[in-house]
């Protein structure tokens, strides 16, 4: 028997206000396969969808579903499934479930598959429970055949932050892309682990660079610098002083 989903109050966000919208730049654009798109207008449709569930972060060539996309230019699965079937590729799990705990995981998927910020940390919770005892791939089907999904994307339609500007405020929430992939915790794991500055190779990459032998290679460094630029002095006064006829070359 499976553990219901804890319950959790709905706080008010832009997505819920209702209200007139007047177009602008800062609107989302709406990618969807229910006017028949052309080849074109698809391969829009597949990219906003990859940099939707994946972000600029991570759209790379290795992580490219290409079953899927191929399933999706020939009309076998919807825009619904796509979705899932990249939230629950081995890419996406790699790149987002494997650094992360459930907590954030969560709160990452629920900005990009439904559009919106986490109501408040009990949902967080509610869904943190659910990956816990039931896996990753229910979760994802959770949020994608949710209520919530249809009602604002329905079958057809890539998913989008949901009303980030309202009329009345003169900044609006910043864009999920923004979000770091990972979080303090995993960066905490990749220092102990030699790595820094978010950089993606250990701090002394070679033997010469670890202590002691770091003051000893600085030692000789120096030595062989003075000795370089004493050898290059002499020989360029050697040359000019020949040039000048003081001394035989």
């Amino acid at each position: 028997m499976t553990i219901p989903l804890l319950t959790y109050p709905p706080s008010s966000q832009n997505q819920r206000v209702a209200g007139y919208e007047v177009p602008g730049d800062e609107q989302p654009r709406i990618y969807n396969t229910a006017t028949h798109p052309s080849p074109s207008e698809m391969d829009e449709v597949i990219w906003a969808a990859y940099r939707q569930i994946f972000n600029e972060q991570q759209m790379l060539s290795s992580n490219r579903q290409k079953f899927l996309e191929s399933q999706l230019r020939s009309g076998q699965i919807t825009v619904q499934q796509f979705i899932k079937g990249l939230a629950t590729s081995e890419p996406f799990q790699r790149g987002n479930f494997e650094v992360n705990n459930n907590y954030r995981f969560v709160e990452m998927c629920v900005q990009r598959i439904l559009g919106r910020q986490i109501y408040n940390e009990r949902e967080k919770l509610a869904w943190s429970i659910v990956i816990a005892t039931q896996g990753l791939q229910r979760f994802i089907d959770e949020l994608v055949n949710s209520e919530e999904y249809l009602e604002n994307f329905g079958e057809h339609t890539v998913p989008y932050q949901r009303r980030r500007i309202l009329p009345q405020r003169t900044q609006g929430e910043l864009p999920f892309a923004r979000m770091p992939r990972y979080g303090e915790d995993h960066r905490r794991q990749l220092e102990s682990l030699g790595h820094f500055q978010g950089r993606s190779f250990p701090q002394y990459r070679w033997d010469w660079q670890r202590p002691p032998y770091a003051a000893a290679y600085r030692r000789f460094a120096d030595a062989s610098f003075i000795t370089i630029t004493a050898l290059a002095t002499g020989l360029v006064v050697t040359t000019a002083l020949g040039a000048w006829g003081i001394i035989p070359l």
